[in-house]
């Protein structure tokens, strides 16, 4: 019976654990954005589709995805802002540093309730576009 609870405890732990280690990761889905991978957002940058790139500028600064807008969260994205650089309703990306990063987050979730109409949810973000081998600058 001992061992049948020390099995128990250890496997409660390890499920708590694994839990929590999930906890720190990007939504999946936005409401009210498409979620898009690493094809659709080479497609949609080959069509010339704005990308926004709302990282810190040390972030913006070590590399990016060619033609991006930097709108940094924190200090540059607002309607206004985003409103200077495309309608709503143009389509947008935006993508930031990979499924542990929440800044992309953020910035899909605000556009969204500023009423644009085609935001788009880069979330697996840069690193995953270098993994594709597409272009940085």
């Amino acid at each position: 019976m001992k061992k049948f609870i020390k099995a128990t405890a250890l496997f409660m732990t390890a499920m708590l654990v694994s839990i929590g280690a999930f906890a720190d990761l990007s939504p999946e889905t936005i409401p009210g954005a498409t979620t898009i991978d690493g094809n659709q957002a080479k497609a949609m940058f080959d069509q010339g589709v704005l990308f926004v790139d709302p990282r810190k500028d040390a972030d913006w600064e070590a590399g990016r995805i060619p033609g991006a807008v930097h709108l940094e969260l924190n200090k540059q994205l607002s309607e206004k802002a985003l409103l200077e650089e495309a309608s709503k309703d143009d389509a947008i990306v935006f993508y930031c540093n990979g499924i542990k990063c929440m800044v992309s987050t953020h910035a899909t979730e605000q556009a969204v309730a500023w009423g644009f109409k085609k935001v788009n949810y880069y979330r697996a973000g840069f690193p995953d576009w270098k993994s594709h081998g597409y272009p940085v600058e």
